[in-house]
């Protein structure tokens, strides 16, 4: 399950997507990918994934290997299913404003569901706050990185426990890696409230912070600018004006051409 985890995540494919894919909750997702073996979910749950990432049987997942070719036919697997609903999007939207389904949850989740959404709602209401829209963004970020940063749920973890809410000798994650990680930010945390190092020694290493992530902005970048020109290339010289499941093998092949010639849009 885990390269179905690091396939999913190189195609690009949120749990919130694969969700709607599916026809289930979010947090049926989650309960799916917790199993450890792909044959243990709803047979016809495993056949829709199957079909999406075009292999006959969960043994073949362990072989798929992910490449521009693929994550274009992946891609127009996923468009041509949600063409069916022309207003998939807009009424996504509006009903994830209006209303959200929480029958599939227990009490205790439900009413921990209702306590986040009220929080964010105080958060985004309060004029007074200036700082309100962007903290809720940021903590909107936040659990959108959990999905491939593990750390994001010791930082949870660590918050809570320092704040008090939370026990300290509580491990619900990797207990030996939350210990660690705990143990590194206390003694981070420490010298950043007792003011044990200024800000030119910190200078450099901030620096390396900001090059880092520089670096994997750019690279998330490059590789999305040349499959979306390889994309736009090879339909405009197809005379289509979108990737189906009629057109895609010939597209697949048109975009590995252009690629080959290095051809930019």
């Amino acid at each position: 399950m885990d390269r179905l985890n690091d396939i999913l995540h190189e195609l690009g494919i949120s749990k919130v997507k694969l969700a709607k894919f599916l026809g289930v909750s979010r947090q049926m997702i989650y309960n799916y990918l917790e199993l450890d073996d792909l044959n243990k979910w709803p047979k016809d749950k495993k056949v829709l994934l199957l079909n999406l990432l075009g292999v006959k049987s969960a043994e073949d997942v362990a072989n798929i290997k992910v490449n521009t070719d693929y994550i274009v036919t992946v891609e127009a697997r996923m468009a041509n299913f949600f063409k069916t609903s022309e207003d998939y999007l807009k009424n996504d939207k509006q009903q994830s404003l209006v209303s959200i389904n929480s029958t599939n949850l227990s009490k205790n989740e439900q009413e921990l569901l209702q306590n986040i959404v009220t929080f964010v709602k105080d958060l985004l209401e309060d004029k007074s706050n200036s700082n309100g829209y962007n903290t809720a963004k940021y903590l909107y970020h936040f659990m959108q990185s959990m999905e491939t940063s593990k750390e994001t749920k010791y930082i949870l973890g660590y918050v809570a426990k320092a704040t008090g809410f939370i026990k300290p000798l509580e491990f619900v994650f990797d207990e030996e890696e939350q210990f660690m990680f705990e143990s590194i930010m206390f003694t981070a945390m420490t010298l950043y409230t007792n003011g044990g190092t200024s800000k030119t020694k910190l200078a450099e290493a901030h620096r390396r912070f900001v090059n880092q992530i520089e670096h994997k902005l750019e690279e998330q970048m490059s590789r999305t600018v040349e499959l979306n020109s390889a994309k736009v290339q090879a339909l405009k010289e197809l005379n289509y004006t979108e990737i189906n499941e009629d057109n895609a093998a010939e597209v697949l092949a048109k975009i590995v051409e252009i690629q080959s010639r290095k051809v930019v849009d």
